[in-house]
């Protein structure tokens, strides 16, 4: 059986990346969503274990130190994780993953899953849009609002070593991008490298 890939993005907070990652999900069925645990109250319309595992900060810390997670950060306070055997059964099964994580967690995942990977980067058009898309939203203060355009300088610093960096200035551009990302990635010679040991190993009648 084929082996599953992860495909993940990374964006400073308002640059559109859940939305876009909504899109591609909804267009392709082996492509799943990696449902992380998470130690921050869950949002309006969030539901546990559709769009994170709402777990206490207690729980968190006894599975990090059993290493039960592939990659783990601390944001604005929270903690968020992806749990490592939910990632390597889906894998062993075929699938694909989405990973919608942060850029300290990308940076562990490139380390612990080395060639199973494709990393993107959501950048805003500019700072002053991503502010502007931050106060649209009605629910953080000024306080919270100059804190992530500071946390979205110090990503943007890290985009360099991402495969590819997506500028979000038009969503369906950024998400026919992202789209090509994908479907680029499943047929590249890591991933089809089954198939020609096959055709290598076929005798020819």
């Amino acid at each position: 059986m084929k082996q599953g890939m992860v495909l993940v993005i990374c964006a400073p907070s308002g640059a559109g990346k859940t939305t876009l990652a909504g899109r591609i999900l909804s267009e392709f069925s082996n492509l799943k969503f990696s449902v992380s645990c998470t130690t921050r109250a869950p949002r309006s319309g969030e539901v546990d274990g559709r769009d994170y595992h709402f777990i206490s900060k207690e729980e968190f810390e006894r599975r990090r130190a059993n290493h039960e997670f592939i990659e783990w950060a601390e944001v604005h306070g929270n903690y968020y994780g992806t749990l490592r055997k939910t990632v390597e059964d889906a894998l062993a099964c075929g699938d694909d993953l989405l990973f919608d994580i942060d850029v300290q967690g990308a940076a562990q995942v490139r380390l612990n899953l080395p060639g199973r990977c494709v990393f993107v980067f959501i950048a805003p058009p500019s700072m002053t849009a991503l502010r502007r898309r931050l106060e649209s939203r009605g629910s953080d203060s000024a306080e919270t609002i100059s804190r992530r355009i500071a946390n979205a300088r110090a990503e943007l610093a890290n985009a360099h070593w991402f495969d590819f960096v997506v500028i979000n200035d038009d969503l369906e551009r950024a998400c026919l991008e992202l789209k090509s990302v994908y479907l680029a990635a499943r047929i590249s010679p890591v991933r089809q490298a089954g198939q020609i040991n096959k055709l290598l190993a076929e005798q020819v009648v």
